[in-house]
């Protein structure tokens, strides 16, 4: 895996081993990046189920203000350490907690987010927990973007859909707040 574009363009950067993680694809990463490309400069950005933190990484290198990744899993946490080493990237905080945890806190605390990344188990198909959250951390013209399996067209109550495409197993889905 590697860094598709920003400052960092190119660059190669680590993932857990084993099966637990899913790390997104470079293509999925670029495709995503091309649809959200006018959020990310400057941005507040929290990736959720973060894994390697592969996209958060790349935000950070396309010129986020600040990253906050959520993951639960001790190798994805030392991952993305690792990662924002190597890289040498500021402006990143990393939450070892569930991401469900981690999203209540953001929303409780009032943090707001211009972008979103969620990559949630693709056995998940129950967003209702995290979708209580979600509209509370999403700043008012934010985006939140939704990776799940392709067959699955995931909603989300107090949230609209900007836009739904499908790379190969893999659904995108970017949402909004209601116009």
């Amino acid at each position: 895996m590697r860094i598709i574009a920003g400052e960092r363009k190119g660059h190669t950067i680590y993932a857990p081993k084993g099966l637990d993680t899913r790390p997104t694809s470079d293509r999925v990463r670029e495709n995503v990046f091309n649809i959200v490309a006018p959020w990310v400069e400057d941005a507040r950005v929290l990736d959720l189920y973060a894994g390697s933190g592969a996209m958060g990484l790349e935000a950070l290198s396309r010129g986020a203000a600040a990253v906050v990744f959520v993951e639960s899993d001790p190798d994805a946490v030392r991952a993305i350490e690792r990662n924002l080493d190597k890289l040498r990237l500021t402006g990143a905080t990393v939450l070892r907690v569930a991401a469900s945890g981690g999203l209540a806190q953001e929303a409780i605390a009032g943090r707001k987010y211009d972008l979103v990344l969620a990559d949630p188990p693709y056995a998940m198909t129950d967003y209702d927990a995290l979708a209580r959250h979600f509209p509370r951390v999403l700043s008012d013209d934010g985006l939140l973007v939704l990776e799940s399996a392709a067959r699955t067209e995931p909603e989300l109550p107090g949230l609209a859909v900007r836009t739904s495409r499908k790379y190969g197993s893999t659904r995108i889905t970017v949402f909004e707040h209601p116009a």
